[in-house]
């Protein structure tokens, strides 16, 4: 894709969603680091729907290692993986709470130190919470950059580093946002509503479903 037609891409979706955003309800960045440990393989609305009480009791570091895994593993059994999840959120606590006073990190090579939390995770962490230009790079992500020629890669990192270098500066902090929201309610995984997608004509997709399909 050339550089003039990313610009595009990136201008149109701003204009359609100017300031795009998670869709995991949190308050605080340890909120929003349990929260994405706990959506791996799981929807936002599940984990959303499971951290409402759990946050409602316990919300910080410690008072997930007060609250133990035990009644974790409960508030969270809604979950797929739950069981393991739940061990990784109390031991990142643990570290948290032992080696960063209760606070998250903003530094990628402490957020990937904690159980649970891979590149990706640290991306959304350090984009969302802490407003860096990092581009978590999920399923959605990887299908969108691949279908449209913006980045294409057989593999997660190649495309997250191939999106850094063609994504402007100007568009960098919100495109994770505005390509995974895409990738959810518009080009999706088995029918892409192409009809109605606001960069059809940008797109290189070979397979664009037709406007009776």
């Amino acid at each position: 894709m050339k550089r003039e037609q990313v610009i595009e891409l990136f201008r149109r979706l701003r204009e359609l969603d100017p300031h795009p955003t998670t869709e995991l309800d949190y308050t605080t960045p340890f909120e929003l680091l349990v929260s994405v440990i706990l959506s791996a393989q799981a929807t936002d609305v599940g984990v959303n729907k499971a951290t409402k009480k759990l946050y409602a009791v316990a919300n910080t570091p410690q008072q997930i290692l007060d609250l133990g895994e035990a009644r974790l593993k409960a508030s969270i059994s809604s979950i797929g993986l739950f069981n393991a999840k739940a061990k990784n959120v109390i031991a990142t606590c643990r570290i948290l709470v032992d080696k960063h006073g209760g606070d998250v990190p903003h530094s990628r090579e402490a957020l990937e130190a904690l159980p649970g939390v891979g590149r990706k995770t640290a991306n959304v962490v350090l984009n969302t919470a802490f407003g860096e230009p990092t581009i978590a790079v999920d399923t959605h992500i990887f299908r969108v950059a691949n279908r449209t020629g913006l980045a294409k890669g057989d593999d997660v990192r190649t495309v997250e580093d191939k999106l850094v270098r063609v994504v402007p500066q100007e568009f960098r902090h919100d495109a994770h946002h505005w390509l995974i929201l895409h990738g959810r309610y518009v080009c999706k995984a088995r029918k892409p509503a192409c009809p109605v997608c606001a960069i059809n004509d940008l797109c290189a997709y070979r397979h664009k479903t037709p406007a009776n399909a």
